[in-house]
């Protein structure tokens, strides 16, 4: 029996939908990844109960940040970025998380750079705070390594790609290291949209938005880069339409980023038909409602999209490219600081 909802929360589904074709739900994905972060800290004295925990979001962060704060007894400090919606901003009140929201931007890198300058401002006068770094830390990684065991076990011994969404590159990221300490031979496949920094696709914006969650603006330190073996990049429209395909065919109501991570493994599972392809679906799909579902008749059919497969990062085109990255390190100057690998070893205080 569970001690806490977050508990629940945290633990995925793992749906076999199809030859080939499995799908890793999360109610809300980073629930895993705050839990184990904070459970760390306070194991090795870096943080005490009562504490208060900061970070910025752009919405599944502040949740999962709020919960495992009422889980352990912790203050919880969220800076959030225009996309957190009133039913989240209803629930961190209630949970008694402090929330404050930047002004508002249609330009996310504008967005992104206000979070981070207002943690700065917090951390100037509260210097008792921690800054939970989900963009540049990688003790975010600690919670999926037993999600990585869980699907090992069940996908069997055959070939394997887990596909996802980059982000900060804590799920794919580690969920990869993890399955590769038993088969070296799995691959990395991340999904990033146009406009993101991270994998050096700025110079082609998406005329709609940015997917929330699964690209960047600024630079995030915690993304190994030379874990992923392929890229895709998808506009919003291809990203609509694998949402939707997602729910008519199998009934699996998830966000945006999810059905840009379907639409991929689908097509990447038709070239190789002997792999098992695992694709995250981070959270529900309930705050798309408006912007993807309500749109449902005038989304593209799946089976008509098809990747633009490019040789060069100066070759990524609308609506969707793919490009081999074999495992490369960080374009230029997209990487910003090294990965730090030693950052579970934290200082007591």
């Amino acid at each position: 029996m569970d001690e806490h909802i977050a508990d629940a929360i945290g633990r995925p589904d793992l749906i076999h939908l199809d030859e080939g074709l499995v799908c890793l739900r999360f109610e809300s994905m980073k629930v895993v990844s705050a839990m184990a972060a904070v459970r760390h800290l306070l194991a090795t004295g870096a943080v005490r109960p009562g504490d208060t925990l900061l970070d910025s979001s752009s919405g599944i962060y502040a949740y999962a940040l709020a919960l495992a704060c009422h889980r352990y007894g912790m203050r919880c400090h969220i800076v959030g970025s225009t996309t957190v919606d009133h039913t989240l901003r209803t629930q961190l009140a209630v949970l008694g998380a402090e929330f404050e929201q930047v002004d508002p931007s249609d330009d996310l890198k504008l967005d992104q750079r206000r979070r981070v300058a207002r943690i700065g401002e917090i951390l100037a006068r509260h210097p008792e705070y921690h800054w939970m770094r989900q963009y540049h830390d990688d003790i975010h990684y600690l919670g999926y390594r037993a999600i990585a065991d869980r699907v090992h076990q069940e996908t069997g011994t055959g070939p394997l790609s887990v596909v996802g969404g980059v982000g900060s590159g804590a799920s794919t990221g580690s969920l990869a290291r993890r399955l590769r300490e038993n088969s070296p031979g799995v691959g990395l496949i991340g999904v990033q949209p146009f406009g993101s920094v991270t994998f050096g696709s700025d110079r082609v914006p998406d005329p709609d938005i940015i997917i929330a969650g699964i690209g960047s603006s600024i630079p995030f330190a915690n993304v190994d880069h030379s874990l992923y073996d392929t890229l895709h990049w998808l506009g919003f429209g291809s990203a609509l339409a694998g949402s939707v395909d997602l729910l008519r065919r199998y009934a699996v109501f998830a966000g945006l980023s999810t059905g840009a991570a379907y639409l991929t493994a689908r097509w990447e599972r038709n070239q190789d038909p002997g792999r098992t392809f695992v694709f995250i679906a981070a959270d529900t799909g309930h705050r798309y409602t408006d912007s993807v579902f309500a749109r449902h008749h005038t989304a593209q059919q799946a089976d008509a999209l098809t990747p633009r497969t490019v040789a060069a990062l100066d070759d990524l085109a609308h609506p969707w490219s793919r490009m081999d990255w074999n495992r490369a390190p960080a374009p230029q100057p997209a990487g910003g600081p090294p990965l730090k690998t030693n950052s579970t070893e934290r200082p007591t205080r």
